[in-house]
C-alpha cells in the first residue's frame, strides 16, 4: 500500500512538472532591435508567474511549440553591435520569425516599452517591420505620440493597449495572455 502511495505521488509530481514545462513553452519572447527592453518585459512576466522561452536573437527555426510570440521592439545600435548584427540582418531575422509564427497560427504580441525616449530612426525601422504582424500591441505612454502604432494597427484593426511605464505593462500583458488562453 505504501508503495502505491509513493508511486501515485511520483505520478502527480510528474504531471505537475510537465504542466509547468508546457506553460513555459506557451510564450516565446524576443527582442527586435536588441535594446534591453525585452529583458525588462521578461522580469515583468516572471513577476506575473509567466515563464517564457527568452532568446534575444530567436530565429524562426528556434520558435518551438508555444502559443504566443512576444516581440519587444526598440532599437539599440550598441545592442546590435554586441550581437554582431546590423539593422538589415535584424529586420530579416524578425521578418522570418514573424512569418513562421503567423504560418504556425501563433498569436503575436508586439510591445514597445521604451516610450518616446526610445523612438527615433533606428527604432522606427524595427517598428515598421514588426507592428503589422501583431494580433495585439502594448505601447507605453508617449511611445505612440506621432501615431506610428495607430497607423500600423489600423489595417488589421489590431488593438493597442497602453501602460504608464514598463512596470505598468503587467495589467495589459495579463489581459492579452488571458484572452489568448495562456493564463
Amino acid at each position: 500500500m505504501r508503495k502505491m502511495k509513493v508511486l501515485l505521488l511520483l505520478a502527480v509530481a510528474a504531471v505537475l512538472a510537465a504542466a509547468g514545462s508546457a506553460a513555459a513553452a506557451d510564450v516565446a519572447l524576443t527582442s527586435v532591435g536588441q535594446s534591453p527592453d525585452a529583458m525588462m518585459v521578461r522580469v515583468v512576466m516572471k513577476r506575473l508567474g509567466i515563464e517564457s522561452d527568452y532568446r534575444p536573437l530567436m530565429k524562426a527555426e528556434e520558435l518551438g511549440e508555444g502559443k504566443v510570440l512576444v516581440v519587444v521592439v526598440g532599437g539599440s545600435s550598441k545592442g546590435l553591435g554586441a550581437a554582431g548584427i546590423d539593422k538589415d540582418d535584424e529586420v530579416a531575422r524578425a521578418g522570418a520569425l514573424l512569418e513562421k509564427a503567423r504560418a504556425d497560427g501563433r498569436k503575436i504580441l508586439v510591445m514597445h516599452v521604451g516610450g518616446e525616449g526610445r523612438r527615433g530612426t533606428l527604432s522606427d525601422l524595427f517598428i515598421e517591420a514588426v507592428a503589422g504582424f501583431a494580433d495585439s500591441l502594448i505601447v507605453v505612454d508617449g511611445g505612440d505620440g506621432d501615431g506610428i502604432f495607430t497607423r500600423l494597427a489600423e489595417p488589421r484593426k489590431t488593438p493597442i493597449l497602453s501602460a504608464p511605464n514598463v512596470k505598468g505593462t503587467d495589467a495589459p500583458i495579463k489581459t492579452v495572455l488571458s484572452e489568448w488562453g495562456v493564463l
